[in-house]
């Protein structure tokens, strides 16, 4: 069997710890936060401390370079570095970790960086115990957060700090993570080949984590590496010199490969080609259609093949609007609610509100007459038929506008006794004009007869 390397060994470090970056040069992705001049380069580059000792909140999904980012500014300031975990640590361990700090720049003029991942689940009182340590500046906070400060995290402490958000890393910043991993002496060292349907499998299910990628790659290593041939034994070699002398073939890891190590089938999706434009559609028309297991079906595609849960969640949002409207006026809630709290819990769990949104939308009833009615009155206003607005709707709320006749004749409908009056509001040349026509679907059967009173009374014709 051909030998993996230390690496891959049981009981090895993981390559994503592994492959971290000692220095902000290093990070694939966040570029928007490591541009020149930016707290986190100043963190990093600043070894006199003349920078400060400002604290930082990041907030992203997981795998988006938290640690990597807190541990980069400690290597490259030549600041020490502690790690808690708001997970196993309590408060009696921030303490000590403060007055170690301090000591550390007492004594030794060495400042320290705590790193506190999942700041989040620190209660009240441990957050507190945080305070003095950033506030007298002991320690140097970096916390990681994959729900929203403004809600987790202490006012005090979101005031001592700079908020920065994370984003997914892009498909680009993971093939840059993923080919560094296969060449990088910390990583697989060129011991292996990466096909490149196998590096956009990886990228696929990576969604966005770095971690994620790099942990696929390890399996596929690791399956690649056992299912390549031993090589033969040296008494069976031929003579043939050259034979010989070649160099034993690299492990390849290949898609199926990939499939195999991750135990997930591999969908044939590109986020921006065919599959992606016709699993959309397909997805589009199954809810417009109330097909709820289809419906089901093409969101579960989209989830398993990574594509981003926001651009999903904005297209449940047009679907309630274009496709139910008022047939079933809660579906838009229903969705901004979804879309809200996708951004609020991340995936997978974001998964479950989408789901939600997307059986409420498949069953409920179907209108496209707001949709409709919309694009008619465009239709209108570009052809021209815009007209003058009527001189009793016009504003009447500033000097000499009664002299022109603005707001002359007109009726308040809060002064009747069912508030709607006979008036005109179109402009005159398109009076009459219908753009909304209601179905007979769901709420809109009960508008269908509230407007057509409704339309009856404003026009003057009951």
């Amino acid at each position: 069997m051909v030998d993996s390397g230390p690496g891959l060994r049981s009981g090895a470090t993981p390559l994503a710890v592994r492959m971290r970056p000692t220095s902000l040069d290093e990070v694939a992705g966040q570029r928007h936060l490591l541009t020149p001049g930016s707290p986190l380069v100043a963190l990093a580059g600043d070894r006199s401390g003349e920078s400060g000792s400002v604290s930082v909140i990041l907030w992203g999904p997981p795998g988006t370079g938290k640690t990597t980012l807190a541990q980069a500014i400690a290597r490259s300031s030549g600041r020490k570095f502690v790690e808690l975990s708001a997970v196993s640590a309590g408060v009696r361990d921030v303490r000590q970790v403060m007055e170690e700090a301090r000591a550390s720049r007492d004594l030794y003029g060495l400042s320290t960086v705590l790193f506190l991942d999942e700041i989040h689940r620190f209660t009240k009182a441990q957050q507190d115990a945080l305070l003095p340590g950033v506030e007298n500046g002991w320690v140097i906070l970096v916390a990681a957060t994959t729900e929203n400060p403004s809600f987790s995290v202490i006012s005090p402490l979101l005031s001592r700090s700079l908020l920065l958000t994370l984003e997914l890393l892009t498909d680009d910043d993971l093939g840059v993570l993923v080919d560094r991993a296969v060449e990088d002496p910390r990583g697989l060292a060129g011991r292996f080949e990466l096909d490149a349907e196998a590096r956009a499998a990886i990228i696929r299910l990576a969604s966005g984590d770095a971690r994620r990628a790099l942990t696929a790659l390890e399996a596929a290593s690791v399956a690649a590496a056992q299912s390549t041939p031993a090589a033969e034994d040296e008494s069976s070699a031929t003579d043939d010199a050259e034979t010989d002398a070649a160099a034993p073939a690299k492990p390849v890891i290949t898609a199926d490969i990939v499939a195999r190590a991750v135990d997930r089938a591999l969908l044939r999706y590109d986020r921006n080609g065919d599959e992606h434009y016709d699993v959309i559609s397909a997805f589009i028309k199954s809810v417009r259609g109330s097909d709820v297991d289809a419906s089901l079906h093409y969101l579960a595609r989209m989830i398993e093949a990574g594509e981003d849960p926001r651009f999903i969640a904005r297209r449940i949002i047009v679907l309630a609007s274009e496709d139910i409207g008022l047939a079933d006026p809660s579906a838009l809630g229903v969705a901004v609610a979804a879309a809200d709290a996708v951004q609020y819990i991340g995936m997978p769990e974001g998964r479950i509100p989408l789901a939600q949104a997307v059986v409420h939308l498949a069953t409920a009833p179907k209108s496209n007459a707001a949709y409709m009615g919309i694009d008619r009155a465009i239709a209108d206003v570009r052809e021209g038929k815009a007209g003058r607005v009527p001189k009793h709707l016009r504003d009447a709320h500033y000097p000499g506008a009664k002299r022109l006749g603005h707001g002359k004749g007109y009726r308040y409908p809060h002064d009747d006794a069912i508030g709607v009056v006979a008036q005109e509001y179109l402009p005159e040349s398109l009076r009459g004009a219908v753009y909304y026509e209601p179905t007979e679907h769901g709420n809109e059967r009960d508008v269908s007869a509230r407007l057509a009173k409704i339309r009856r009374i404003v026009r003057g014709e009951r």
